[in-house]
């Protein structure tokens, strides 16, 4: 790291500053998008006029692997034409049109006024009561299910997909077959994901993220380093930050208005922390030595960043901590 902190920097600067822009100023859809491509451009102009001192090869964790000694020499660099470099961006463009439409809210209510069907959940809806201390008076608590297809972030990805397909000159028939293949291969993955919404909707009508905001409420002025790291279990455990602020989100927004903290801050620490999990979570491994054909090696891997995972979550807790006491003024801007 330290032979190629030039290039981190410049990684990290130029994935920071858009991803802080268009959080602030677009909104949430293409926040990671304009920022990867962004820093991918800044990254690949800055390795023009600059090159570390030494070239790593190996894709073994060096000191930690005797095959960090074999390394081979560097393969000749592959030139694609321009008109492969044009196809191969083609989807990934089409793909940010469709999510940033998707993303306003002028396009979202044209939308739904199209078709957005509204369900009140019977046996549910309205028969649950929110009380003191979690609210300033009792509220009841509503289960109504908006089927909202039409705007669904999911719908534009999936037009955008058959758009890119049809660009790129795929067989209709093509398309569907990739379709469902793609969709049998990623089954338990969508399994995963319905049964993980369908536990966070059972811990928010059943009183469970509720309890735990109280209990957690009782950790006091630390709490938001705790709200931190409780983020960073919830990806470590589930491999998604998504999940985890689903689980934990109520929570957070509980525990914080018990401590007088701004929800905002919360949830955006339980994002924040479980983002220092992902680098230890079971798919992330997988892929990571999947990719550098590194295999039978995940828990080389596990053991090698999990210090770094941890200290790293502790840093962000530390730096919410300071947002909540000492910076408070710096939430406006987020807000």
């Amino acid at each position: 790291m330290w032979e190629i902190w030039p290039a981190i920097l410049v990684t990290g600067v130029s994935f920071a500053i858009p991803q802080f822009l268009v959080s602030n100023y677009i909104g949430p859809e293409l926040v990671d998008i304009i920022a990867a491509i962004v820093s991918m451009v800044c990254l690949v102009a800055f390795l023009r006029v600059w090159k570390p001192k030494t070239v790593w090869t190996s894709p073994s964790l060096r000191g930690h692997d005797p095959s960090a000694a074999e390394a081979k020499p560097p393969q000749p660099v592959k030139r694609h034409s321009t008109q492969a470099l044009v196809a191969a961006w083609t989807p990934w463009i089409i793909l940010s049109v469709f999510v940033f439409l998707w993303g306003l809210p002028a396009v979202k209510a044209w939308l739904n006024g199209l078709f957005a069907p509204a369900f009140p959940i019977e046996g549910l809806h309205n028969l649950i009561e929110k009380v003191p201390p979690v609210v300033a008076k009792p509220t009841k608590e509503g289960a109504v299910y908006t089927l909202n297809l039409l705007s669904a972030t999911g719908t534009g990805i999936l037009l955008s997909a058959i758009v890119s397909a049809l660009v790129m000159k795929y067989n209709p028939l093509a398309i569907v077959r990739t379709f469902f293949k793609t969709l049998w291969l990623v089954k338990y993955s969508l399994l995963t994901i319905v049964l993980m919404l369908a536990l966070g909707t059972l811990t928010r009508y059943s009183g469970t993220d509720t309890t735990l905001g109280l209990a957690f409420a009782n950790t006091g002025v630390l709490y938001p380093f705790f709200g931190t790291l409780m983020g960073w279990l919830g990806v470590a455990l589930t491999g998604s930050d998504t999940a985890s602020n689903v689980l934990f989100g109520g929570m957070q927004k509980v525990a914080a208005e018990q401590l007088g903290l701004s929800p905002n801050l919360m949830g955006a620490a339980n994002s924040s922390g479980g983002v220092m999990g992902k680098m230890i979570d079971a798919q992330s491994i997988v892929v990571a030595s999947t990719a550098t054909r590194w295999f039978d090696h995940e828990g080389d891997i596990l053991r090698y960043v999990f210090f770094h995972s941890i200290a790293l979550a502790c840093l962000v807790g530390l730096y919410v901590t300071l947002q909540a006491y000492v910076w408070p003024f710096t939430l406006t801007v987020v807000n």
